[in-house]
Parts: C-alpha cells; sequence; structure tokens
C-alpha cells in the first residue's frame, strides 16, 4: 500500500463511519413518529388514521433519495473537477445542516420542515461516490473489492452504533432530558467532528480536471448511459433492482417489527444494532476472503440468491429466537452484494471515469432507493405493514435473475 493510501484509507472509513452513525440514528425512531400512536412520540394528532401515517412515513422516506438521485452524479462530476476533498466537505455540512431541521421539524411537529430536512439531506448525502472514488484512486483494481468490502464494514459498524445511539438517546425513561430530539442533535456533532477529520487529515486523492458545470439534470442522461454502457449494462440494472429490493425491506422492516412483535424504539435500535454486527463482520472478514479467492461475478452469483431466500424467510419467525437466526444469513448475503457491485462496476471502468461511473451507479441506487418507500406506504396501508418486506425478496431476485443472465465472469 503506497503512503498515499496509508493515508486516505483509515480518514475516508473514519469519514463513512460516523456519516453512516448520524444517518442510522433515525433507523428507530421514524416509524415511531408515524408509525406507532400508542408511542408519545407520535407526531399525528390523535385520532388520525394508521393508515395515513404509513404513507406520510414512506413519502418522508423517500424524499432523501428522490433528491440524492438528482444531486449524486453532480457530486461525483464535482469530485472529479475540484478535487474529493473540498466536495466530501461540502456533503458532510450539508448532513449536519439536515440533521439540525429535522430536531427543529420535529419539535415543532411540521410536516414541510421535516420533508426540507430530508431533501437537503438527499442533496448533500451522496458522498458514498466521493468516497468510493478516493478508494479508487488509491488503490489498484485487483484490491479494490477489498477496499470497497471496508467501507461495507464501516456502514455495519455505523449501523450497529446509530441504532443504539437512536434508541437509547430517545428514551425518556432513562434520563428525563431525553427525547426524539436528542439523538438527531448528537449526530449534528458528530457531523461536525466528521468536516474537521476531513479537513485537517484527509489528503487530496483526485487530480482537477477540466472546468465545467455539470447539470442538475444529469441523472437523467446517466439513465441513458448507464443503457449505452453494454459492458456494465446487466451490472447497473442487477445493483438497481438489489437496492430496490433491500429499499423495500428497509423502509418497512421497522414497522413489521412494531406491528409483528411490538418492538418500540429500544427494541428496534438495538435488533437493527445485532444486524450491524452481523454485517460488519460479513464484510470485513467474508468479502475480503472470497475477494481474494474468487472474482466478483462469481461471488454475486450467489449472494444475491442467498439474500432473496433470506428477505422471503422473514415470513416464518414468530418469536425472538427466529428473528436472531435469519439476521446473520441475510447480513453475510447483502454484505457481499452491496460491496462486490459498485466494486465490479469500478473494475470495469477506466481510471479517468471513476467519479463519473459511480456517479451513474449512486444514480441508480438513489432512484432504486426512492420508489419503493413511496410504493411501500401505499402497500402497508392498503394491505398490510409487513407487506413490503416480502415484497423485496422477490425484488431482489429479480436483480439475482438479471445478473445471471446478463454479467460475464
Amino acid at each position: 500500500m503506497n503512503p498515499r493510501s496509508r493515508r486516505a484509507l483509515p480518514v475516508i472509513l473514519f469519514t463513512v463511519l460516523l456519516d453512516l452513525v448520524s444517518t442510522s440514528i433515525l433507523i428507530p425512531i421514524l416509524p415511531v413518529l408515524f408509525a406507532n400512536p400508542d408511542s408519545p412520540a407520535y407526531l399525528l394528532s390523535a385520532g388520525t388514521p394508521v393508515a395515513y401515517g404509513y404513507i406520510i412515513l414512506g413519502l418522508l422516506i423517500g424524499a432523501w433519495p428522490v433528491a440524492q438521485f438528482f444531486a449524486a452524479p453532480v457530486l461525483g462530476e464535482l469530485s472529479d473537477i475540484y478535487g474529493r476533498k473540498k466536495i466530501l466537505a461540502l456533503s458532510v455540512a450539508g448532513t449536519c445542516l439536515s440533521l439540525l431541521l429535522f430536531s427543529y421539524g420535529a419539535l415543532v411537529k411540521s410536516l414541510t420542515v421535516l420533508f426540507v430536512s430530508r431533501i437537503v439531506g438527499g442533496i448533500t448525502g451522496g458522498n458514498i461516490v466521493v468516497a468510493q472514488a478516493v478508494i479508487a484512486d488509491v488503490t489498484p483494481v485487483r484490491e479494490r473489492g477489498k477496499n470497497f468490502g471496508l467501507i461495507g464494514a464501516a456502514y455495519g459498524i455505523g449501523f450497529i452504533l446509530g441504532p443504539i445511539i437512536g434508541g437509547l438517546l430517545s428514551d425518556g425513561r432513562l434520563y428525563s432530558w431525553f427525547s426524539v430530539l436528542t439523538p438527531f442533535l448528537f449526530a449534528a456533532g458528530l457531523e461536525v467532528v466528521n468536516l474537521v477529520a476531513i479537513f485537517v487529515f484527509l489528503p487530496e486523492t483526485g487530480e482537477e480536471g477540466e472546468r465545467s458545470r455539470p447539470s442538475w439534470f444529469i441523472a437523467f442522461r446517466h439513465l441513458v448511459a448507464a443503457y449505452d454502457m453494454k459492458g456494465l449494462r446487466s451490472v447497473f440494472a442487477s445493483n438497481f433492482f438489489l437496492q430496490a429490493g433491500f429499499s423495500f425491506f428497509a423502509t418497512f422492516f421497522s414497522v413489521y417489527l412494531i406491528h409483528r412483535f411490538g418492538f418500540g424504539q429500544k427494541g428496534i435500535g438495538l435488533y437493527f444494532a445485532y444486524g450491524g454486527i452481523c454485517l460488519a463482520l460479513a464484510q470485513a472478514v467474508v468479502v475480503r476472503l472470497l475477494a481474494k479467492r474468487f472474482e466478483s461475478a462469481a461471488i454475486l452469483r450467489w449472494s444475491l440468491l442467498l439474500g432473496s431466500f433470506t428477505i422471503l424467510g422473514y415470513y416464518f419467525p414468530h418469536s425472538l429466537a427466529g428473528l436472531l437466526f435469519i439476521m446473520p444469513l441475510l447480513a453475510v448475503a447483502n454484505g457481499l452484494s452491496m460491496a462486490l457491485l459498485p466494486a465490479l462496476v469500478s473494475e470495469r471502468a477506466s481510471p479517468r471515469m471513476q467519479g463519473e461511473v459511480l456517479g451513474i451507479n449512486m444514480s441508480l441506487q438513489s432512484l432504486a432507493q426512492a420508489i419503493p418507500p413511496i410504493l411501500s406506504g401505499f402497500l402497508a396501508a392498503e394491505l398490510a405493514p409487513e407487506t413490503p418486506v416480502y415484497v423485496a425478496g422477490i425484488v431482489v431476485f429479480a436483480a439475482w435473475v438479471i445478473f445471471v443472465l446478463g454479467v460475464k465472469k
């Protein structure tokens, strides 16, 4: 590993970790605000149909990736033009602002402010594109799968700490001054630490390119570009369906836990933390071990199929033991797929197009994450709260079919 890589890799992993902690803090809180009328934190007025809360929850969750769909490719290209460090710092500052806005919106019970905060967070929340570009800058092609796996491990650790922090800091029974606002203020403080770390420790890894002005509507051109890239078309499509499936799952899985098992925000936080531990181990250990022995495409042929079956397996548990058993299987499958699909995109793109191609991938990912939350709210309102979870398994199975049929080893 060269000196620049030794300096950049730890900082970028720390940055991703803090960012994931701050954003995953809302996982146990957001469903309680709109999908659990028995909670004192419920924001809707008494007598409001629960189905209405499901729809609002879906729209609110979907606002972030909709904004990210437009902004992520812009951030990717701006990082190619002006350098990774500046754009990464800008995105972290935006996340901090969005967290402060959300806490204010929850305080005054304003849906308008809550939606604005989610949109602001989505616009500046495409920093994973820049983080991946930094990794691509400093890592040889053969080692990118391993280091992209480390980003996934940082995600996993973030999902361990974030939900626990969110569940505990929002529990007024622990300390009287804890409320649903406390986790968001804490997360905003973490983003300030994140910003300092970027300015002080992160070296610039990209070379400034030709100055131009990317269009905010470049995301639509990216959809066309993704289709035209024949060597990457099926990889992009597989990633789209994987992300769409997991978005169906993640959006209403907390509601599934509330409805089927009676979980509160503390229980939701602890279960997601358990999932984060499994995911971190999968991506830090399993991904790195398999990436040394097998090509990314060969691994993905099995991980996508396993992911589909394990999500559908959530139909069966009726006890905590069943929930604890199935999560490690999902973590291994999802950890492999989430790490290796963007790595495969990077491996098959030229060095000068890393920011652009990863931006295209993030555009597709953001679009895939935007549609399911909106649909999930209506599915849960019309059918049952757990319906989006089962739809998720079917969509991930479609990702596997596309990959097997379209991606060559």
